[in-house]
């Protein structure tokens, strides 16, 4: 784990859920300037401070609940020194983890969170993490485009970092021993997120469209907004469901109904790309919006 996060002497590291401490010598062994523990288990406390003598005081412990913590403050003013522009390499400093799987989800949405508005430990620049997940969720997060096992994990994950699995680690390795293997999952921020829309925003929007088991959008989106649309609201959906029609060839004439016609099949064909509106009006006058309210609010009357 150590080894794929790419931990280097004189590096930085915030481990978080340490447990007795076996990550914890692994990180010590390369050399690294400091690292911090983030551990909530009062039982872990005394084997980890027994692990602080031989450590020559770059071992720092912290008994807090990671999903509370600010990791920033954590390495505070002096991690300053370390920090690198965004758009530089990542800094020296690494986030690991390998926590219980019920605390590993919540705890990477709010670390994408805290990573999309480049605060906490962020502040320092592009810090990479590398967190342990059951396997089936770390298929998730790096699920490509038509894999049936995408979720709203695999695009909250991919639209801010280039997530990749490391590699398997059998359930047999744990004491106690869960039912099922771990993956290993390193996230690199992108310099450039893929959607520019706020996390929030994101979320919601990914939370409706994966819903459904199906994952057939129509349903899912269709509980984000109310039955009273006005026309203004229509063209802003069709303005921008046009756009993405005419950057995804095949999108148009997609059918959800056949789902055997995929987009990449439908690229293909001559319907591929919508027709172009020869009289399109790029902004509405604002008569015409006046005339819209005029008439939807005689139609509701």
């Amino acid at each position: 784990i150590v080894r794929g996060a790419g931990v280097h002497p004189g590096d930085w590291v915030c481990e978080v859920g340490p447990g007795p401490g076996g990550i914890t010598r692994a990180i010590l062994e390369t050399g690294c300037d400091r690292l911090d523990v983030v551990e909530i288990d009062q039982r872990f406390i005394p084997p980890l401070e027994h692990l602080t003598e031989a450590a020559d005081d770059r071992l720092h412990i912290h008994h807090a609940d990671v999903l509370k913590t600010n990791i920033g403050d954590l390495w505070g003013k002096e991690g300053a020194g370390r920090s690198v522009q965004w758009s530089d390499e990542p800094p020296a400093m690494h986030i690991i983890g390998n926590l219980p799987f019920n605390i590993a989800s919540p705890l990477i949405i709010k670390l994408l969170k805290d990573m999309s508005y480049r605060r906490d430990a962020w502040r320092f620049g592009r810090v990479p993490l590398t967190l342990t997940f059951q396997m089936e969720v770390a298929k998730r997060i790096c699920s490509p485009i038509d894999d049936d096992a995408r979720a709203r994990i695999s695009v909250m994950a991919q639209y801010l970092t280039e997530p990749k699995i490391l590699f398997r680690i059998p359930g047999s390795c744990f004491v106690p021993r869960p039912e099922v293997d771990v993956g290993v999952v390193r996230f690199v921020p992108r310099i450039q997120p893929l959607i520019s829309a706020p996390f929030e925003v994101v979320e919601k929007l990914c939370r409706q469209v994966f819903h459904y088991r199906q994952k057939y959008m129509i349903k899912g989106l269709k509980t984000l907004y109310p039955k009273e649309l006005g026309i203004e609201e229509f063209a802003d959906l069709a303005a921008g469901y046009e756009k993405q029609c005419r950057e995804m060839p095949g999108l148009f004439p997609y059918d959800y109904i056949k789902p055997n016609r995929t987009v990449a099949m439908l690229a293909k064909t001559a319907g591929a790309l919508p027709p172009t509106n020869p009289f399109k009006v790029e902004k509405m006058p604002e008569k015409s919006k006046c005339m819209i309210y005029e008439l939807k609010h005689m139609f509701e009357t």
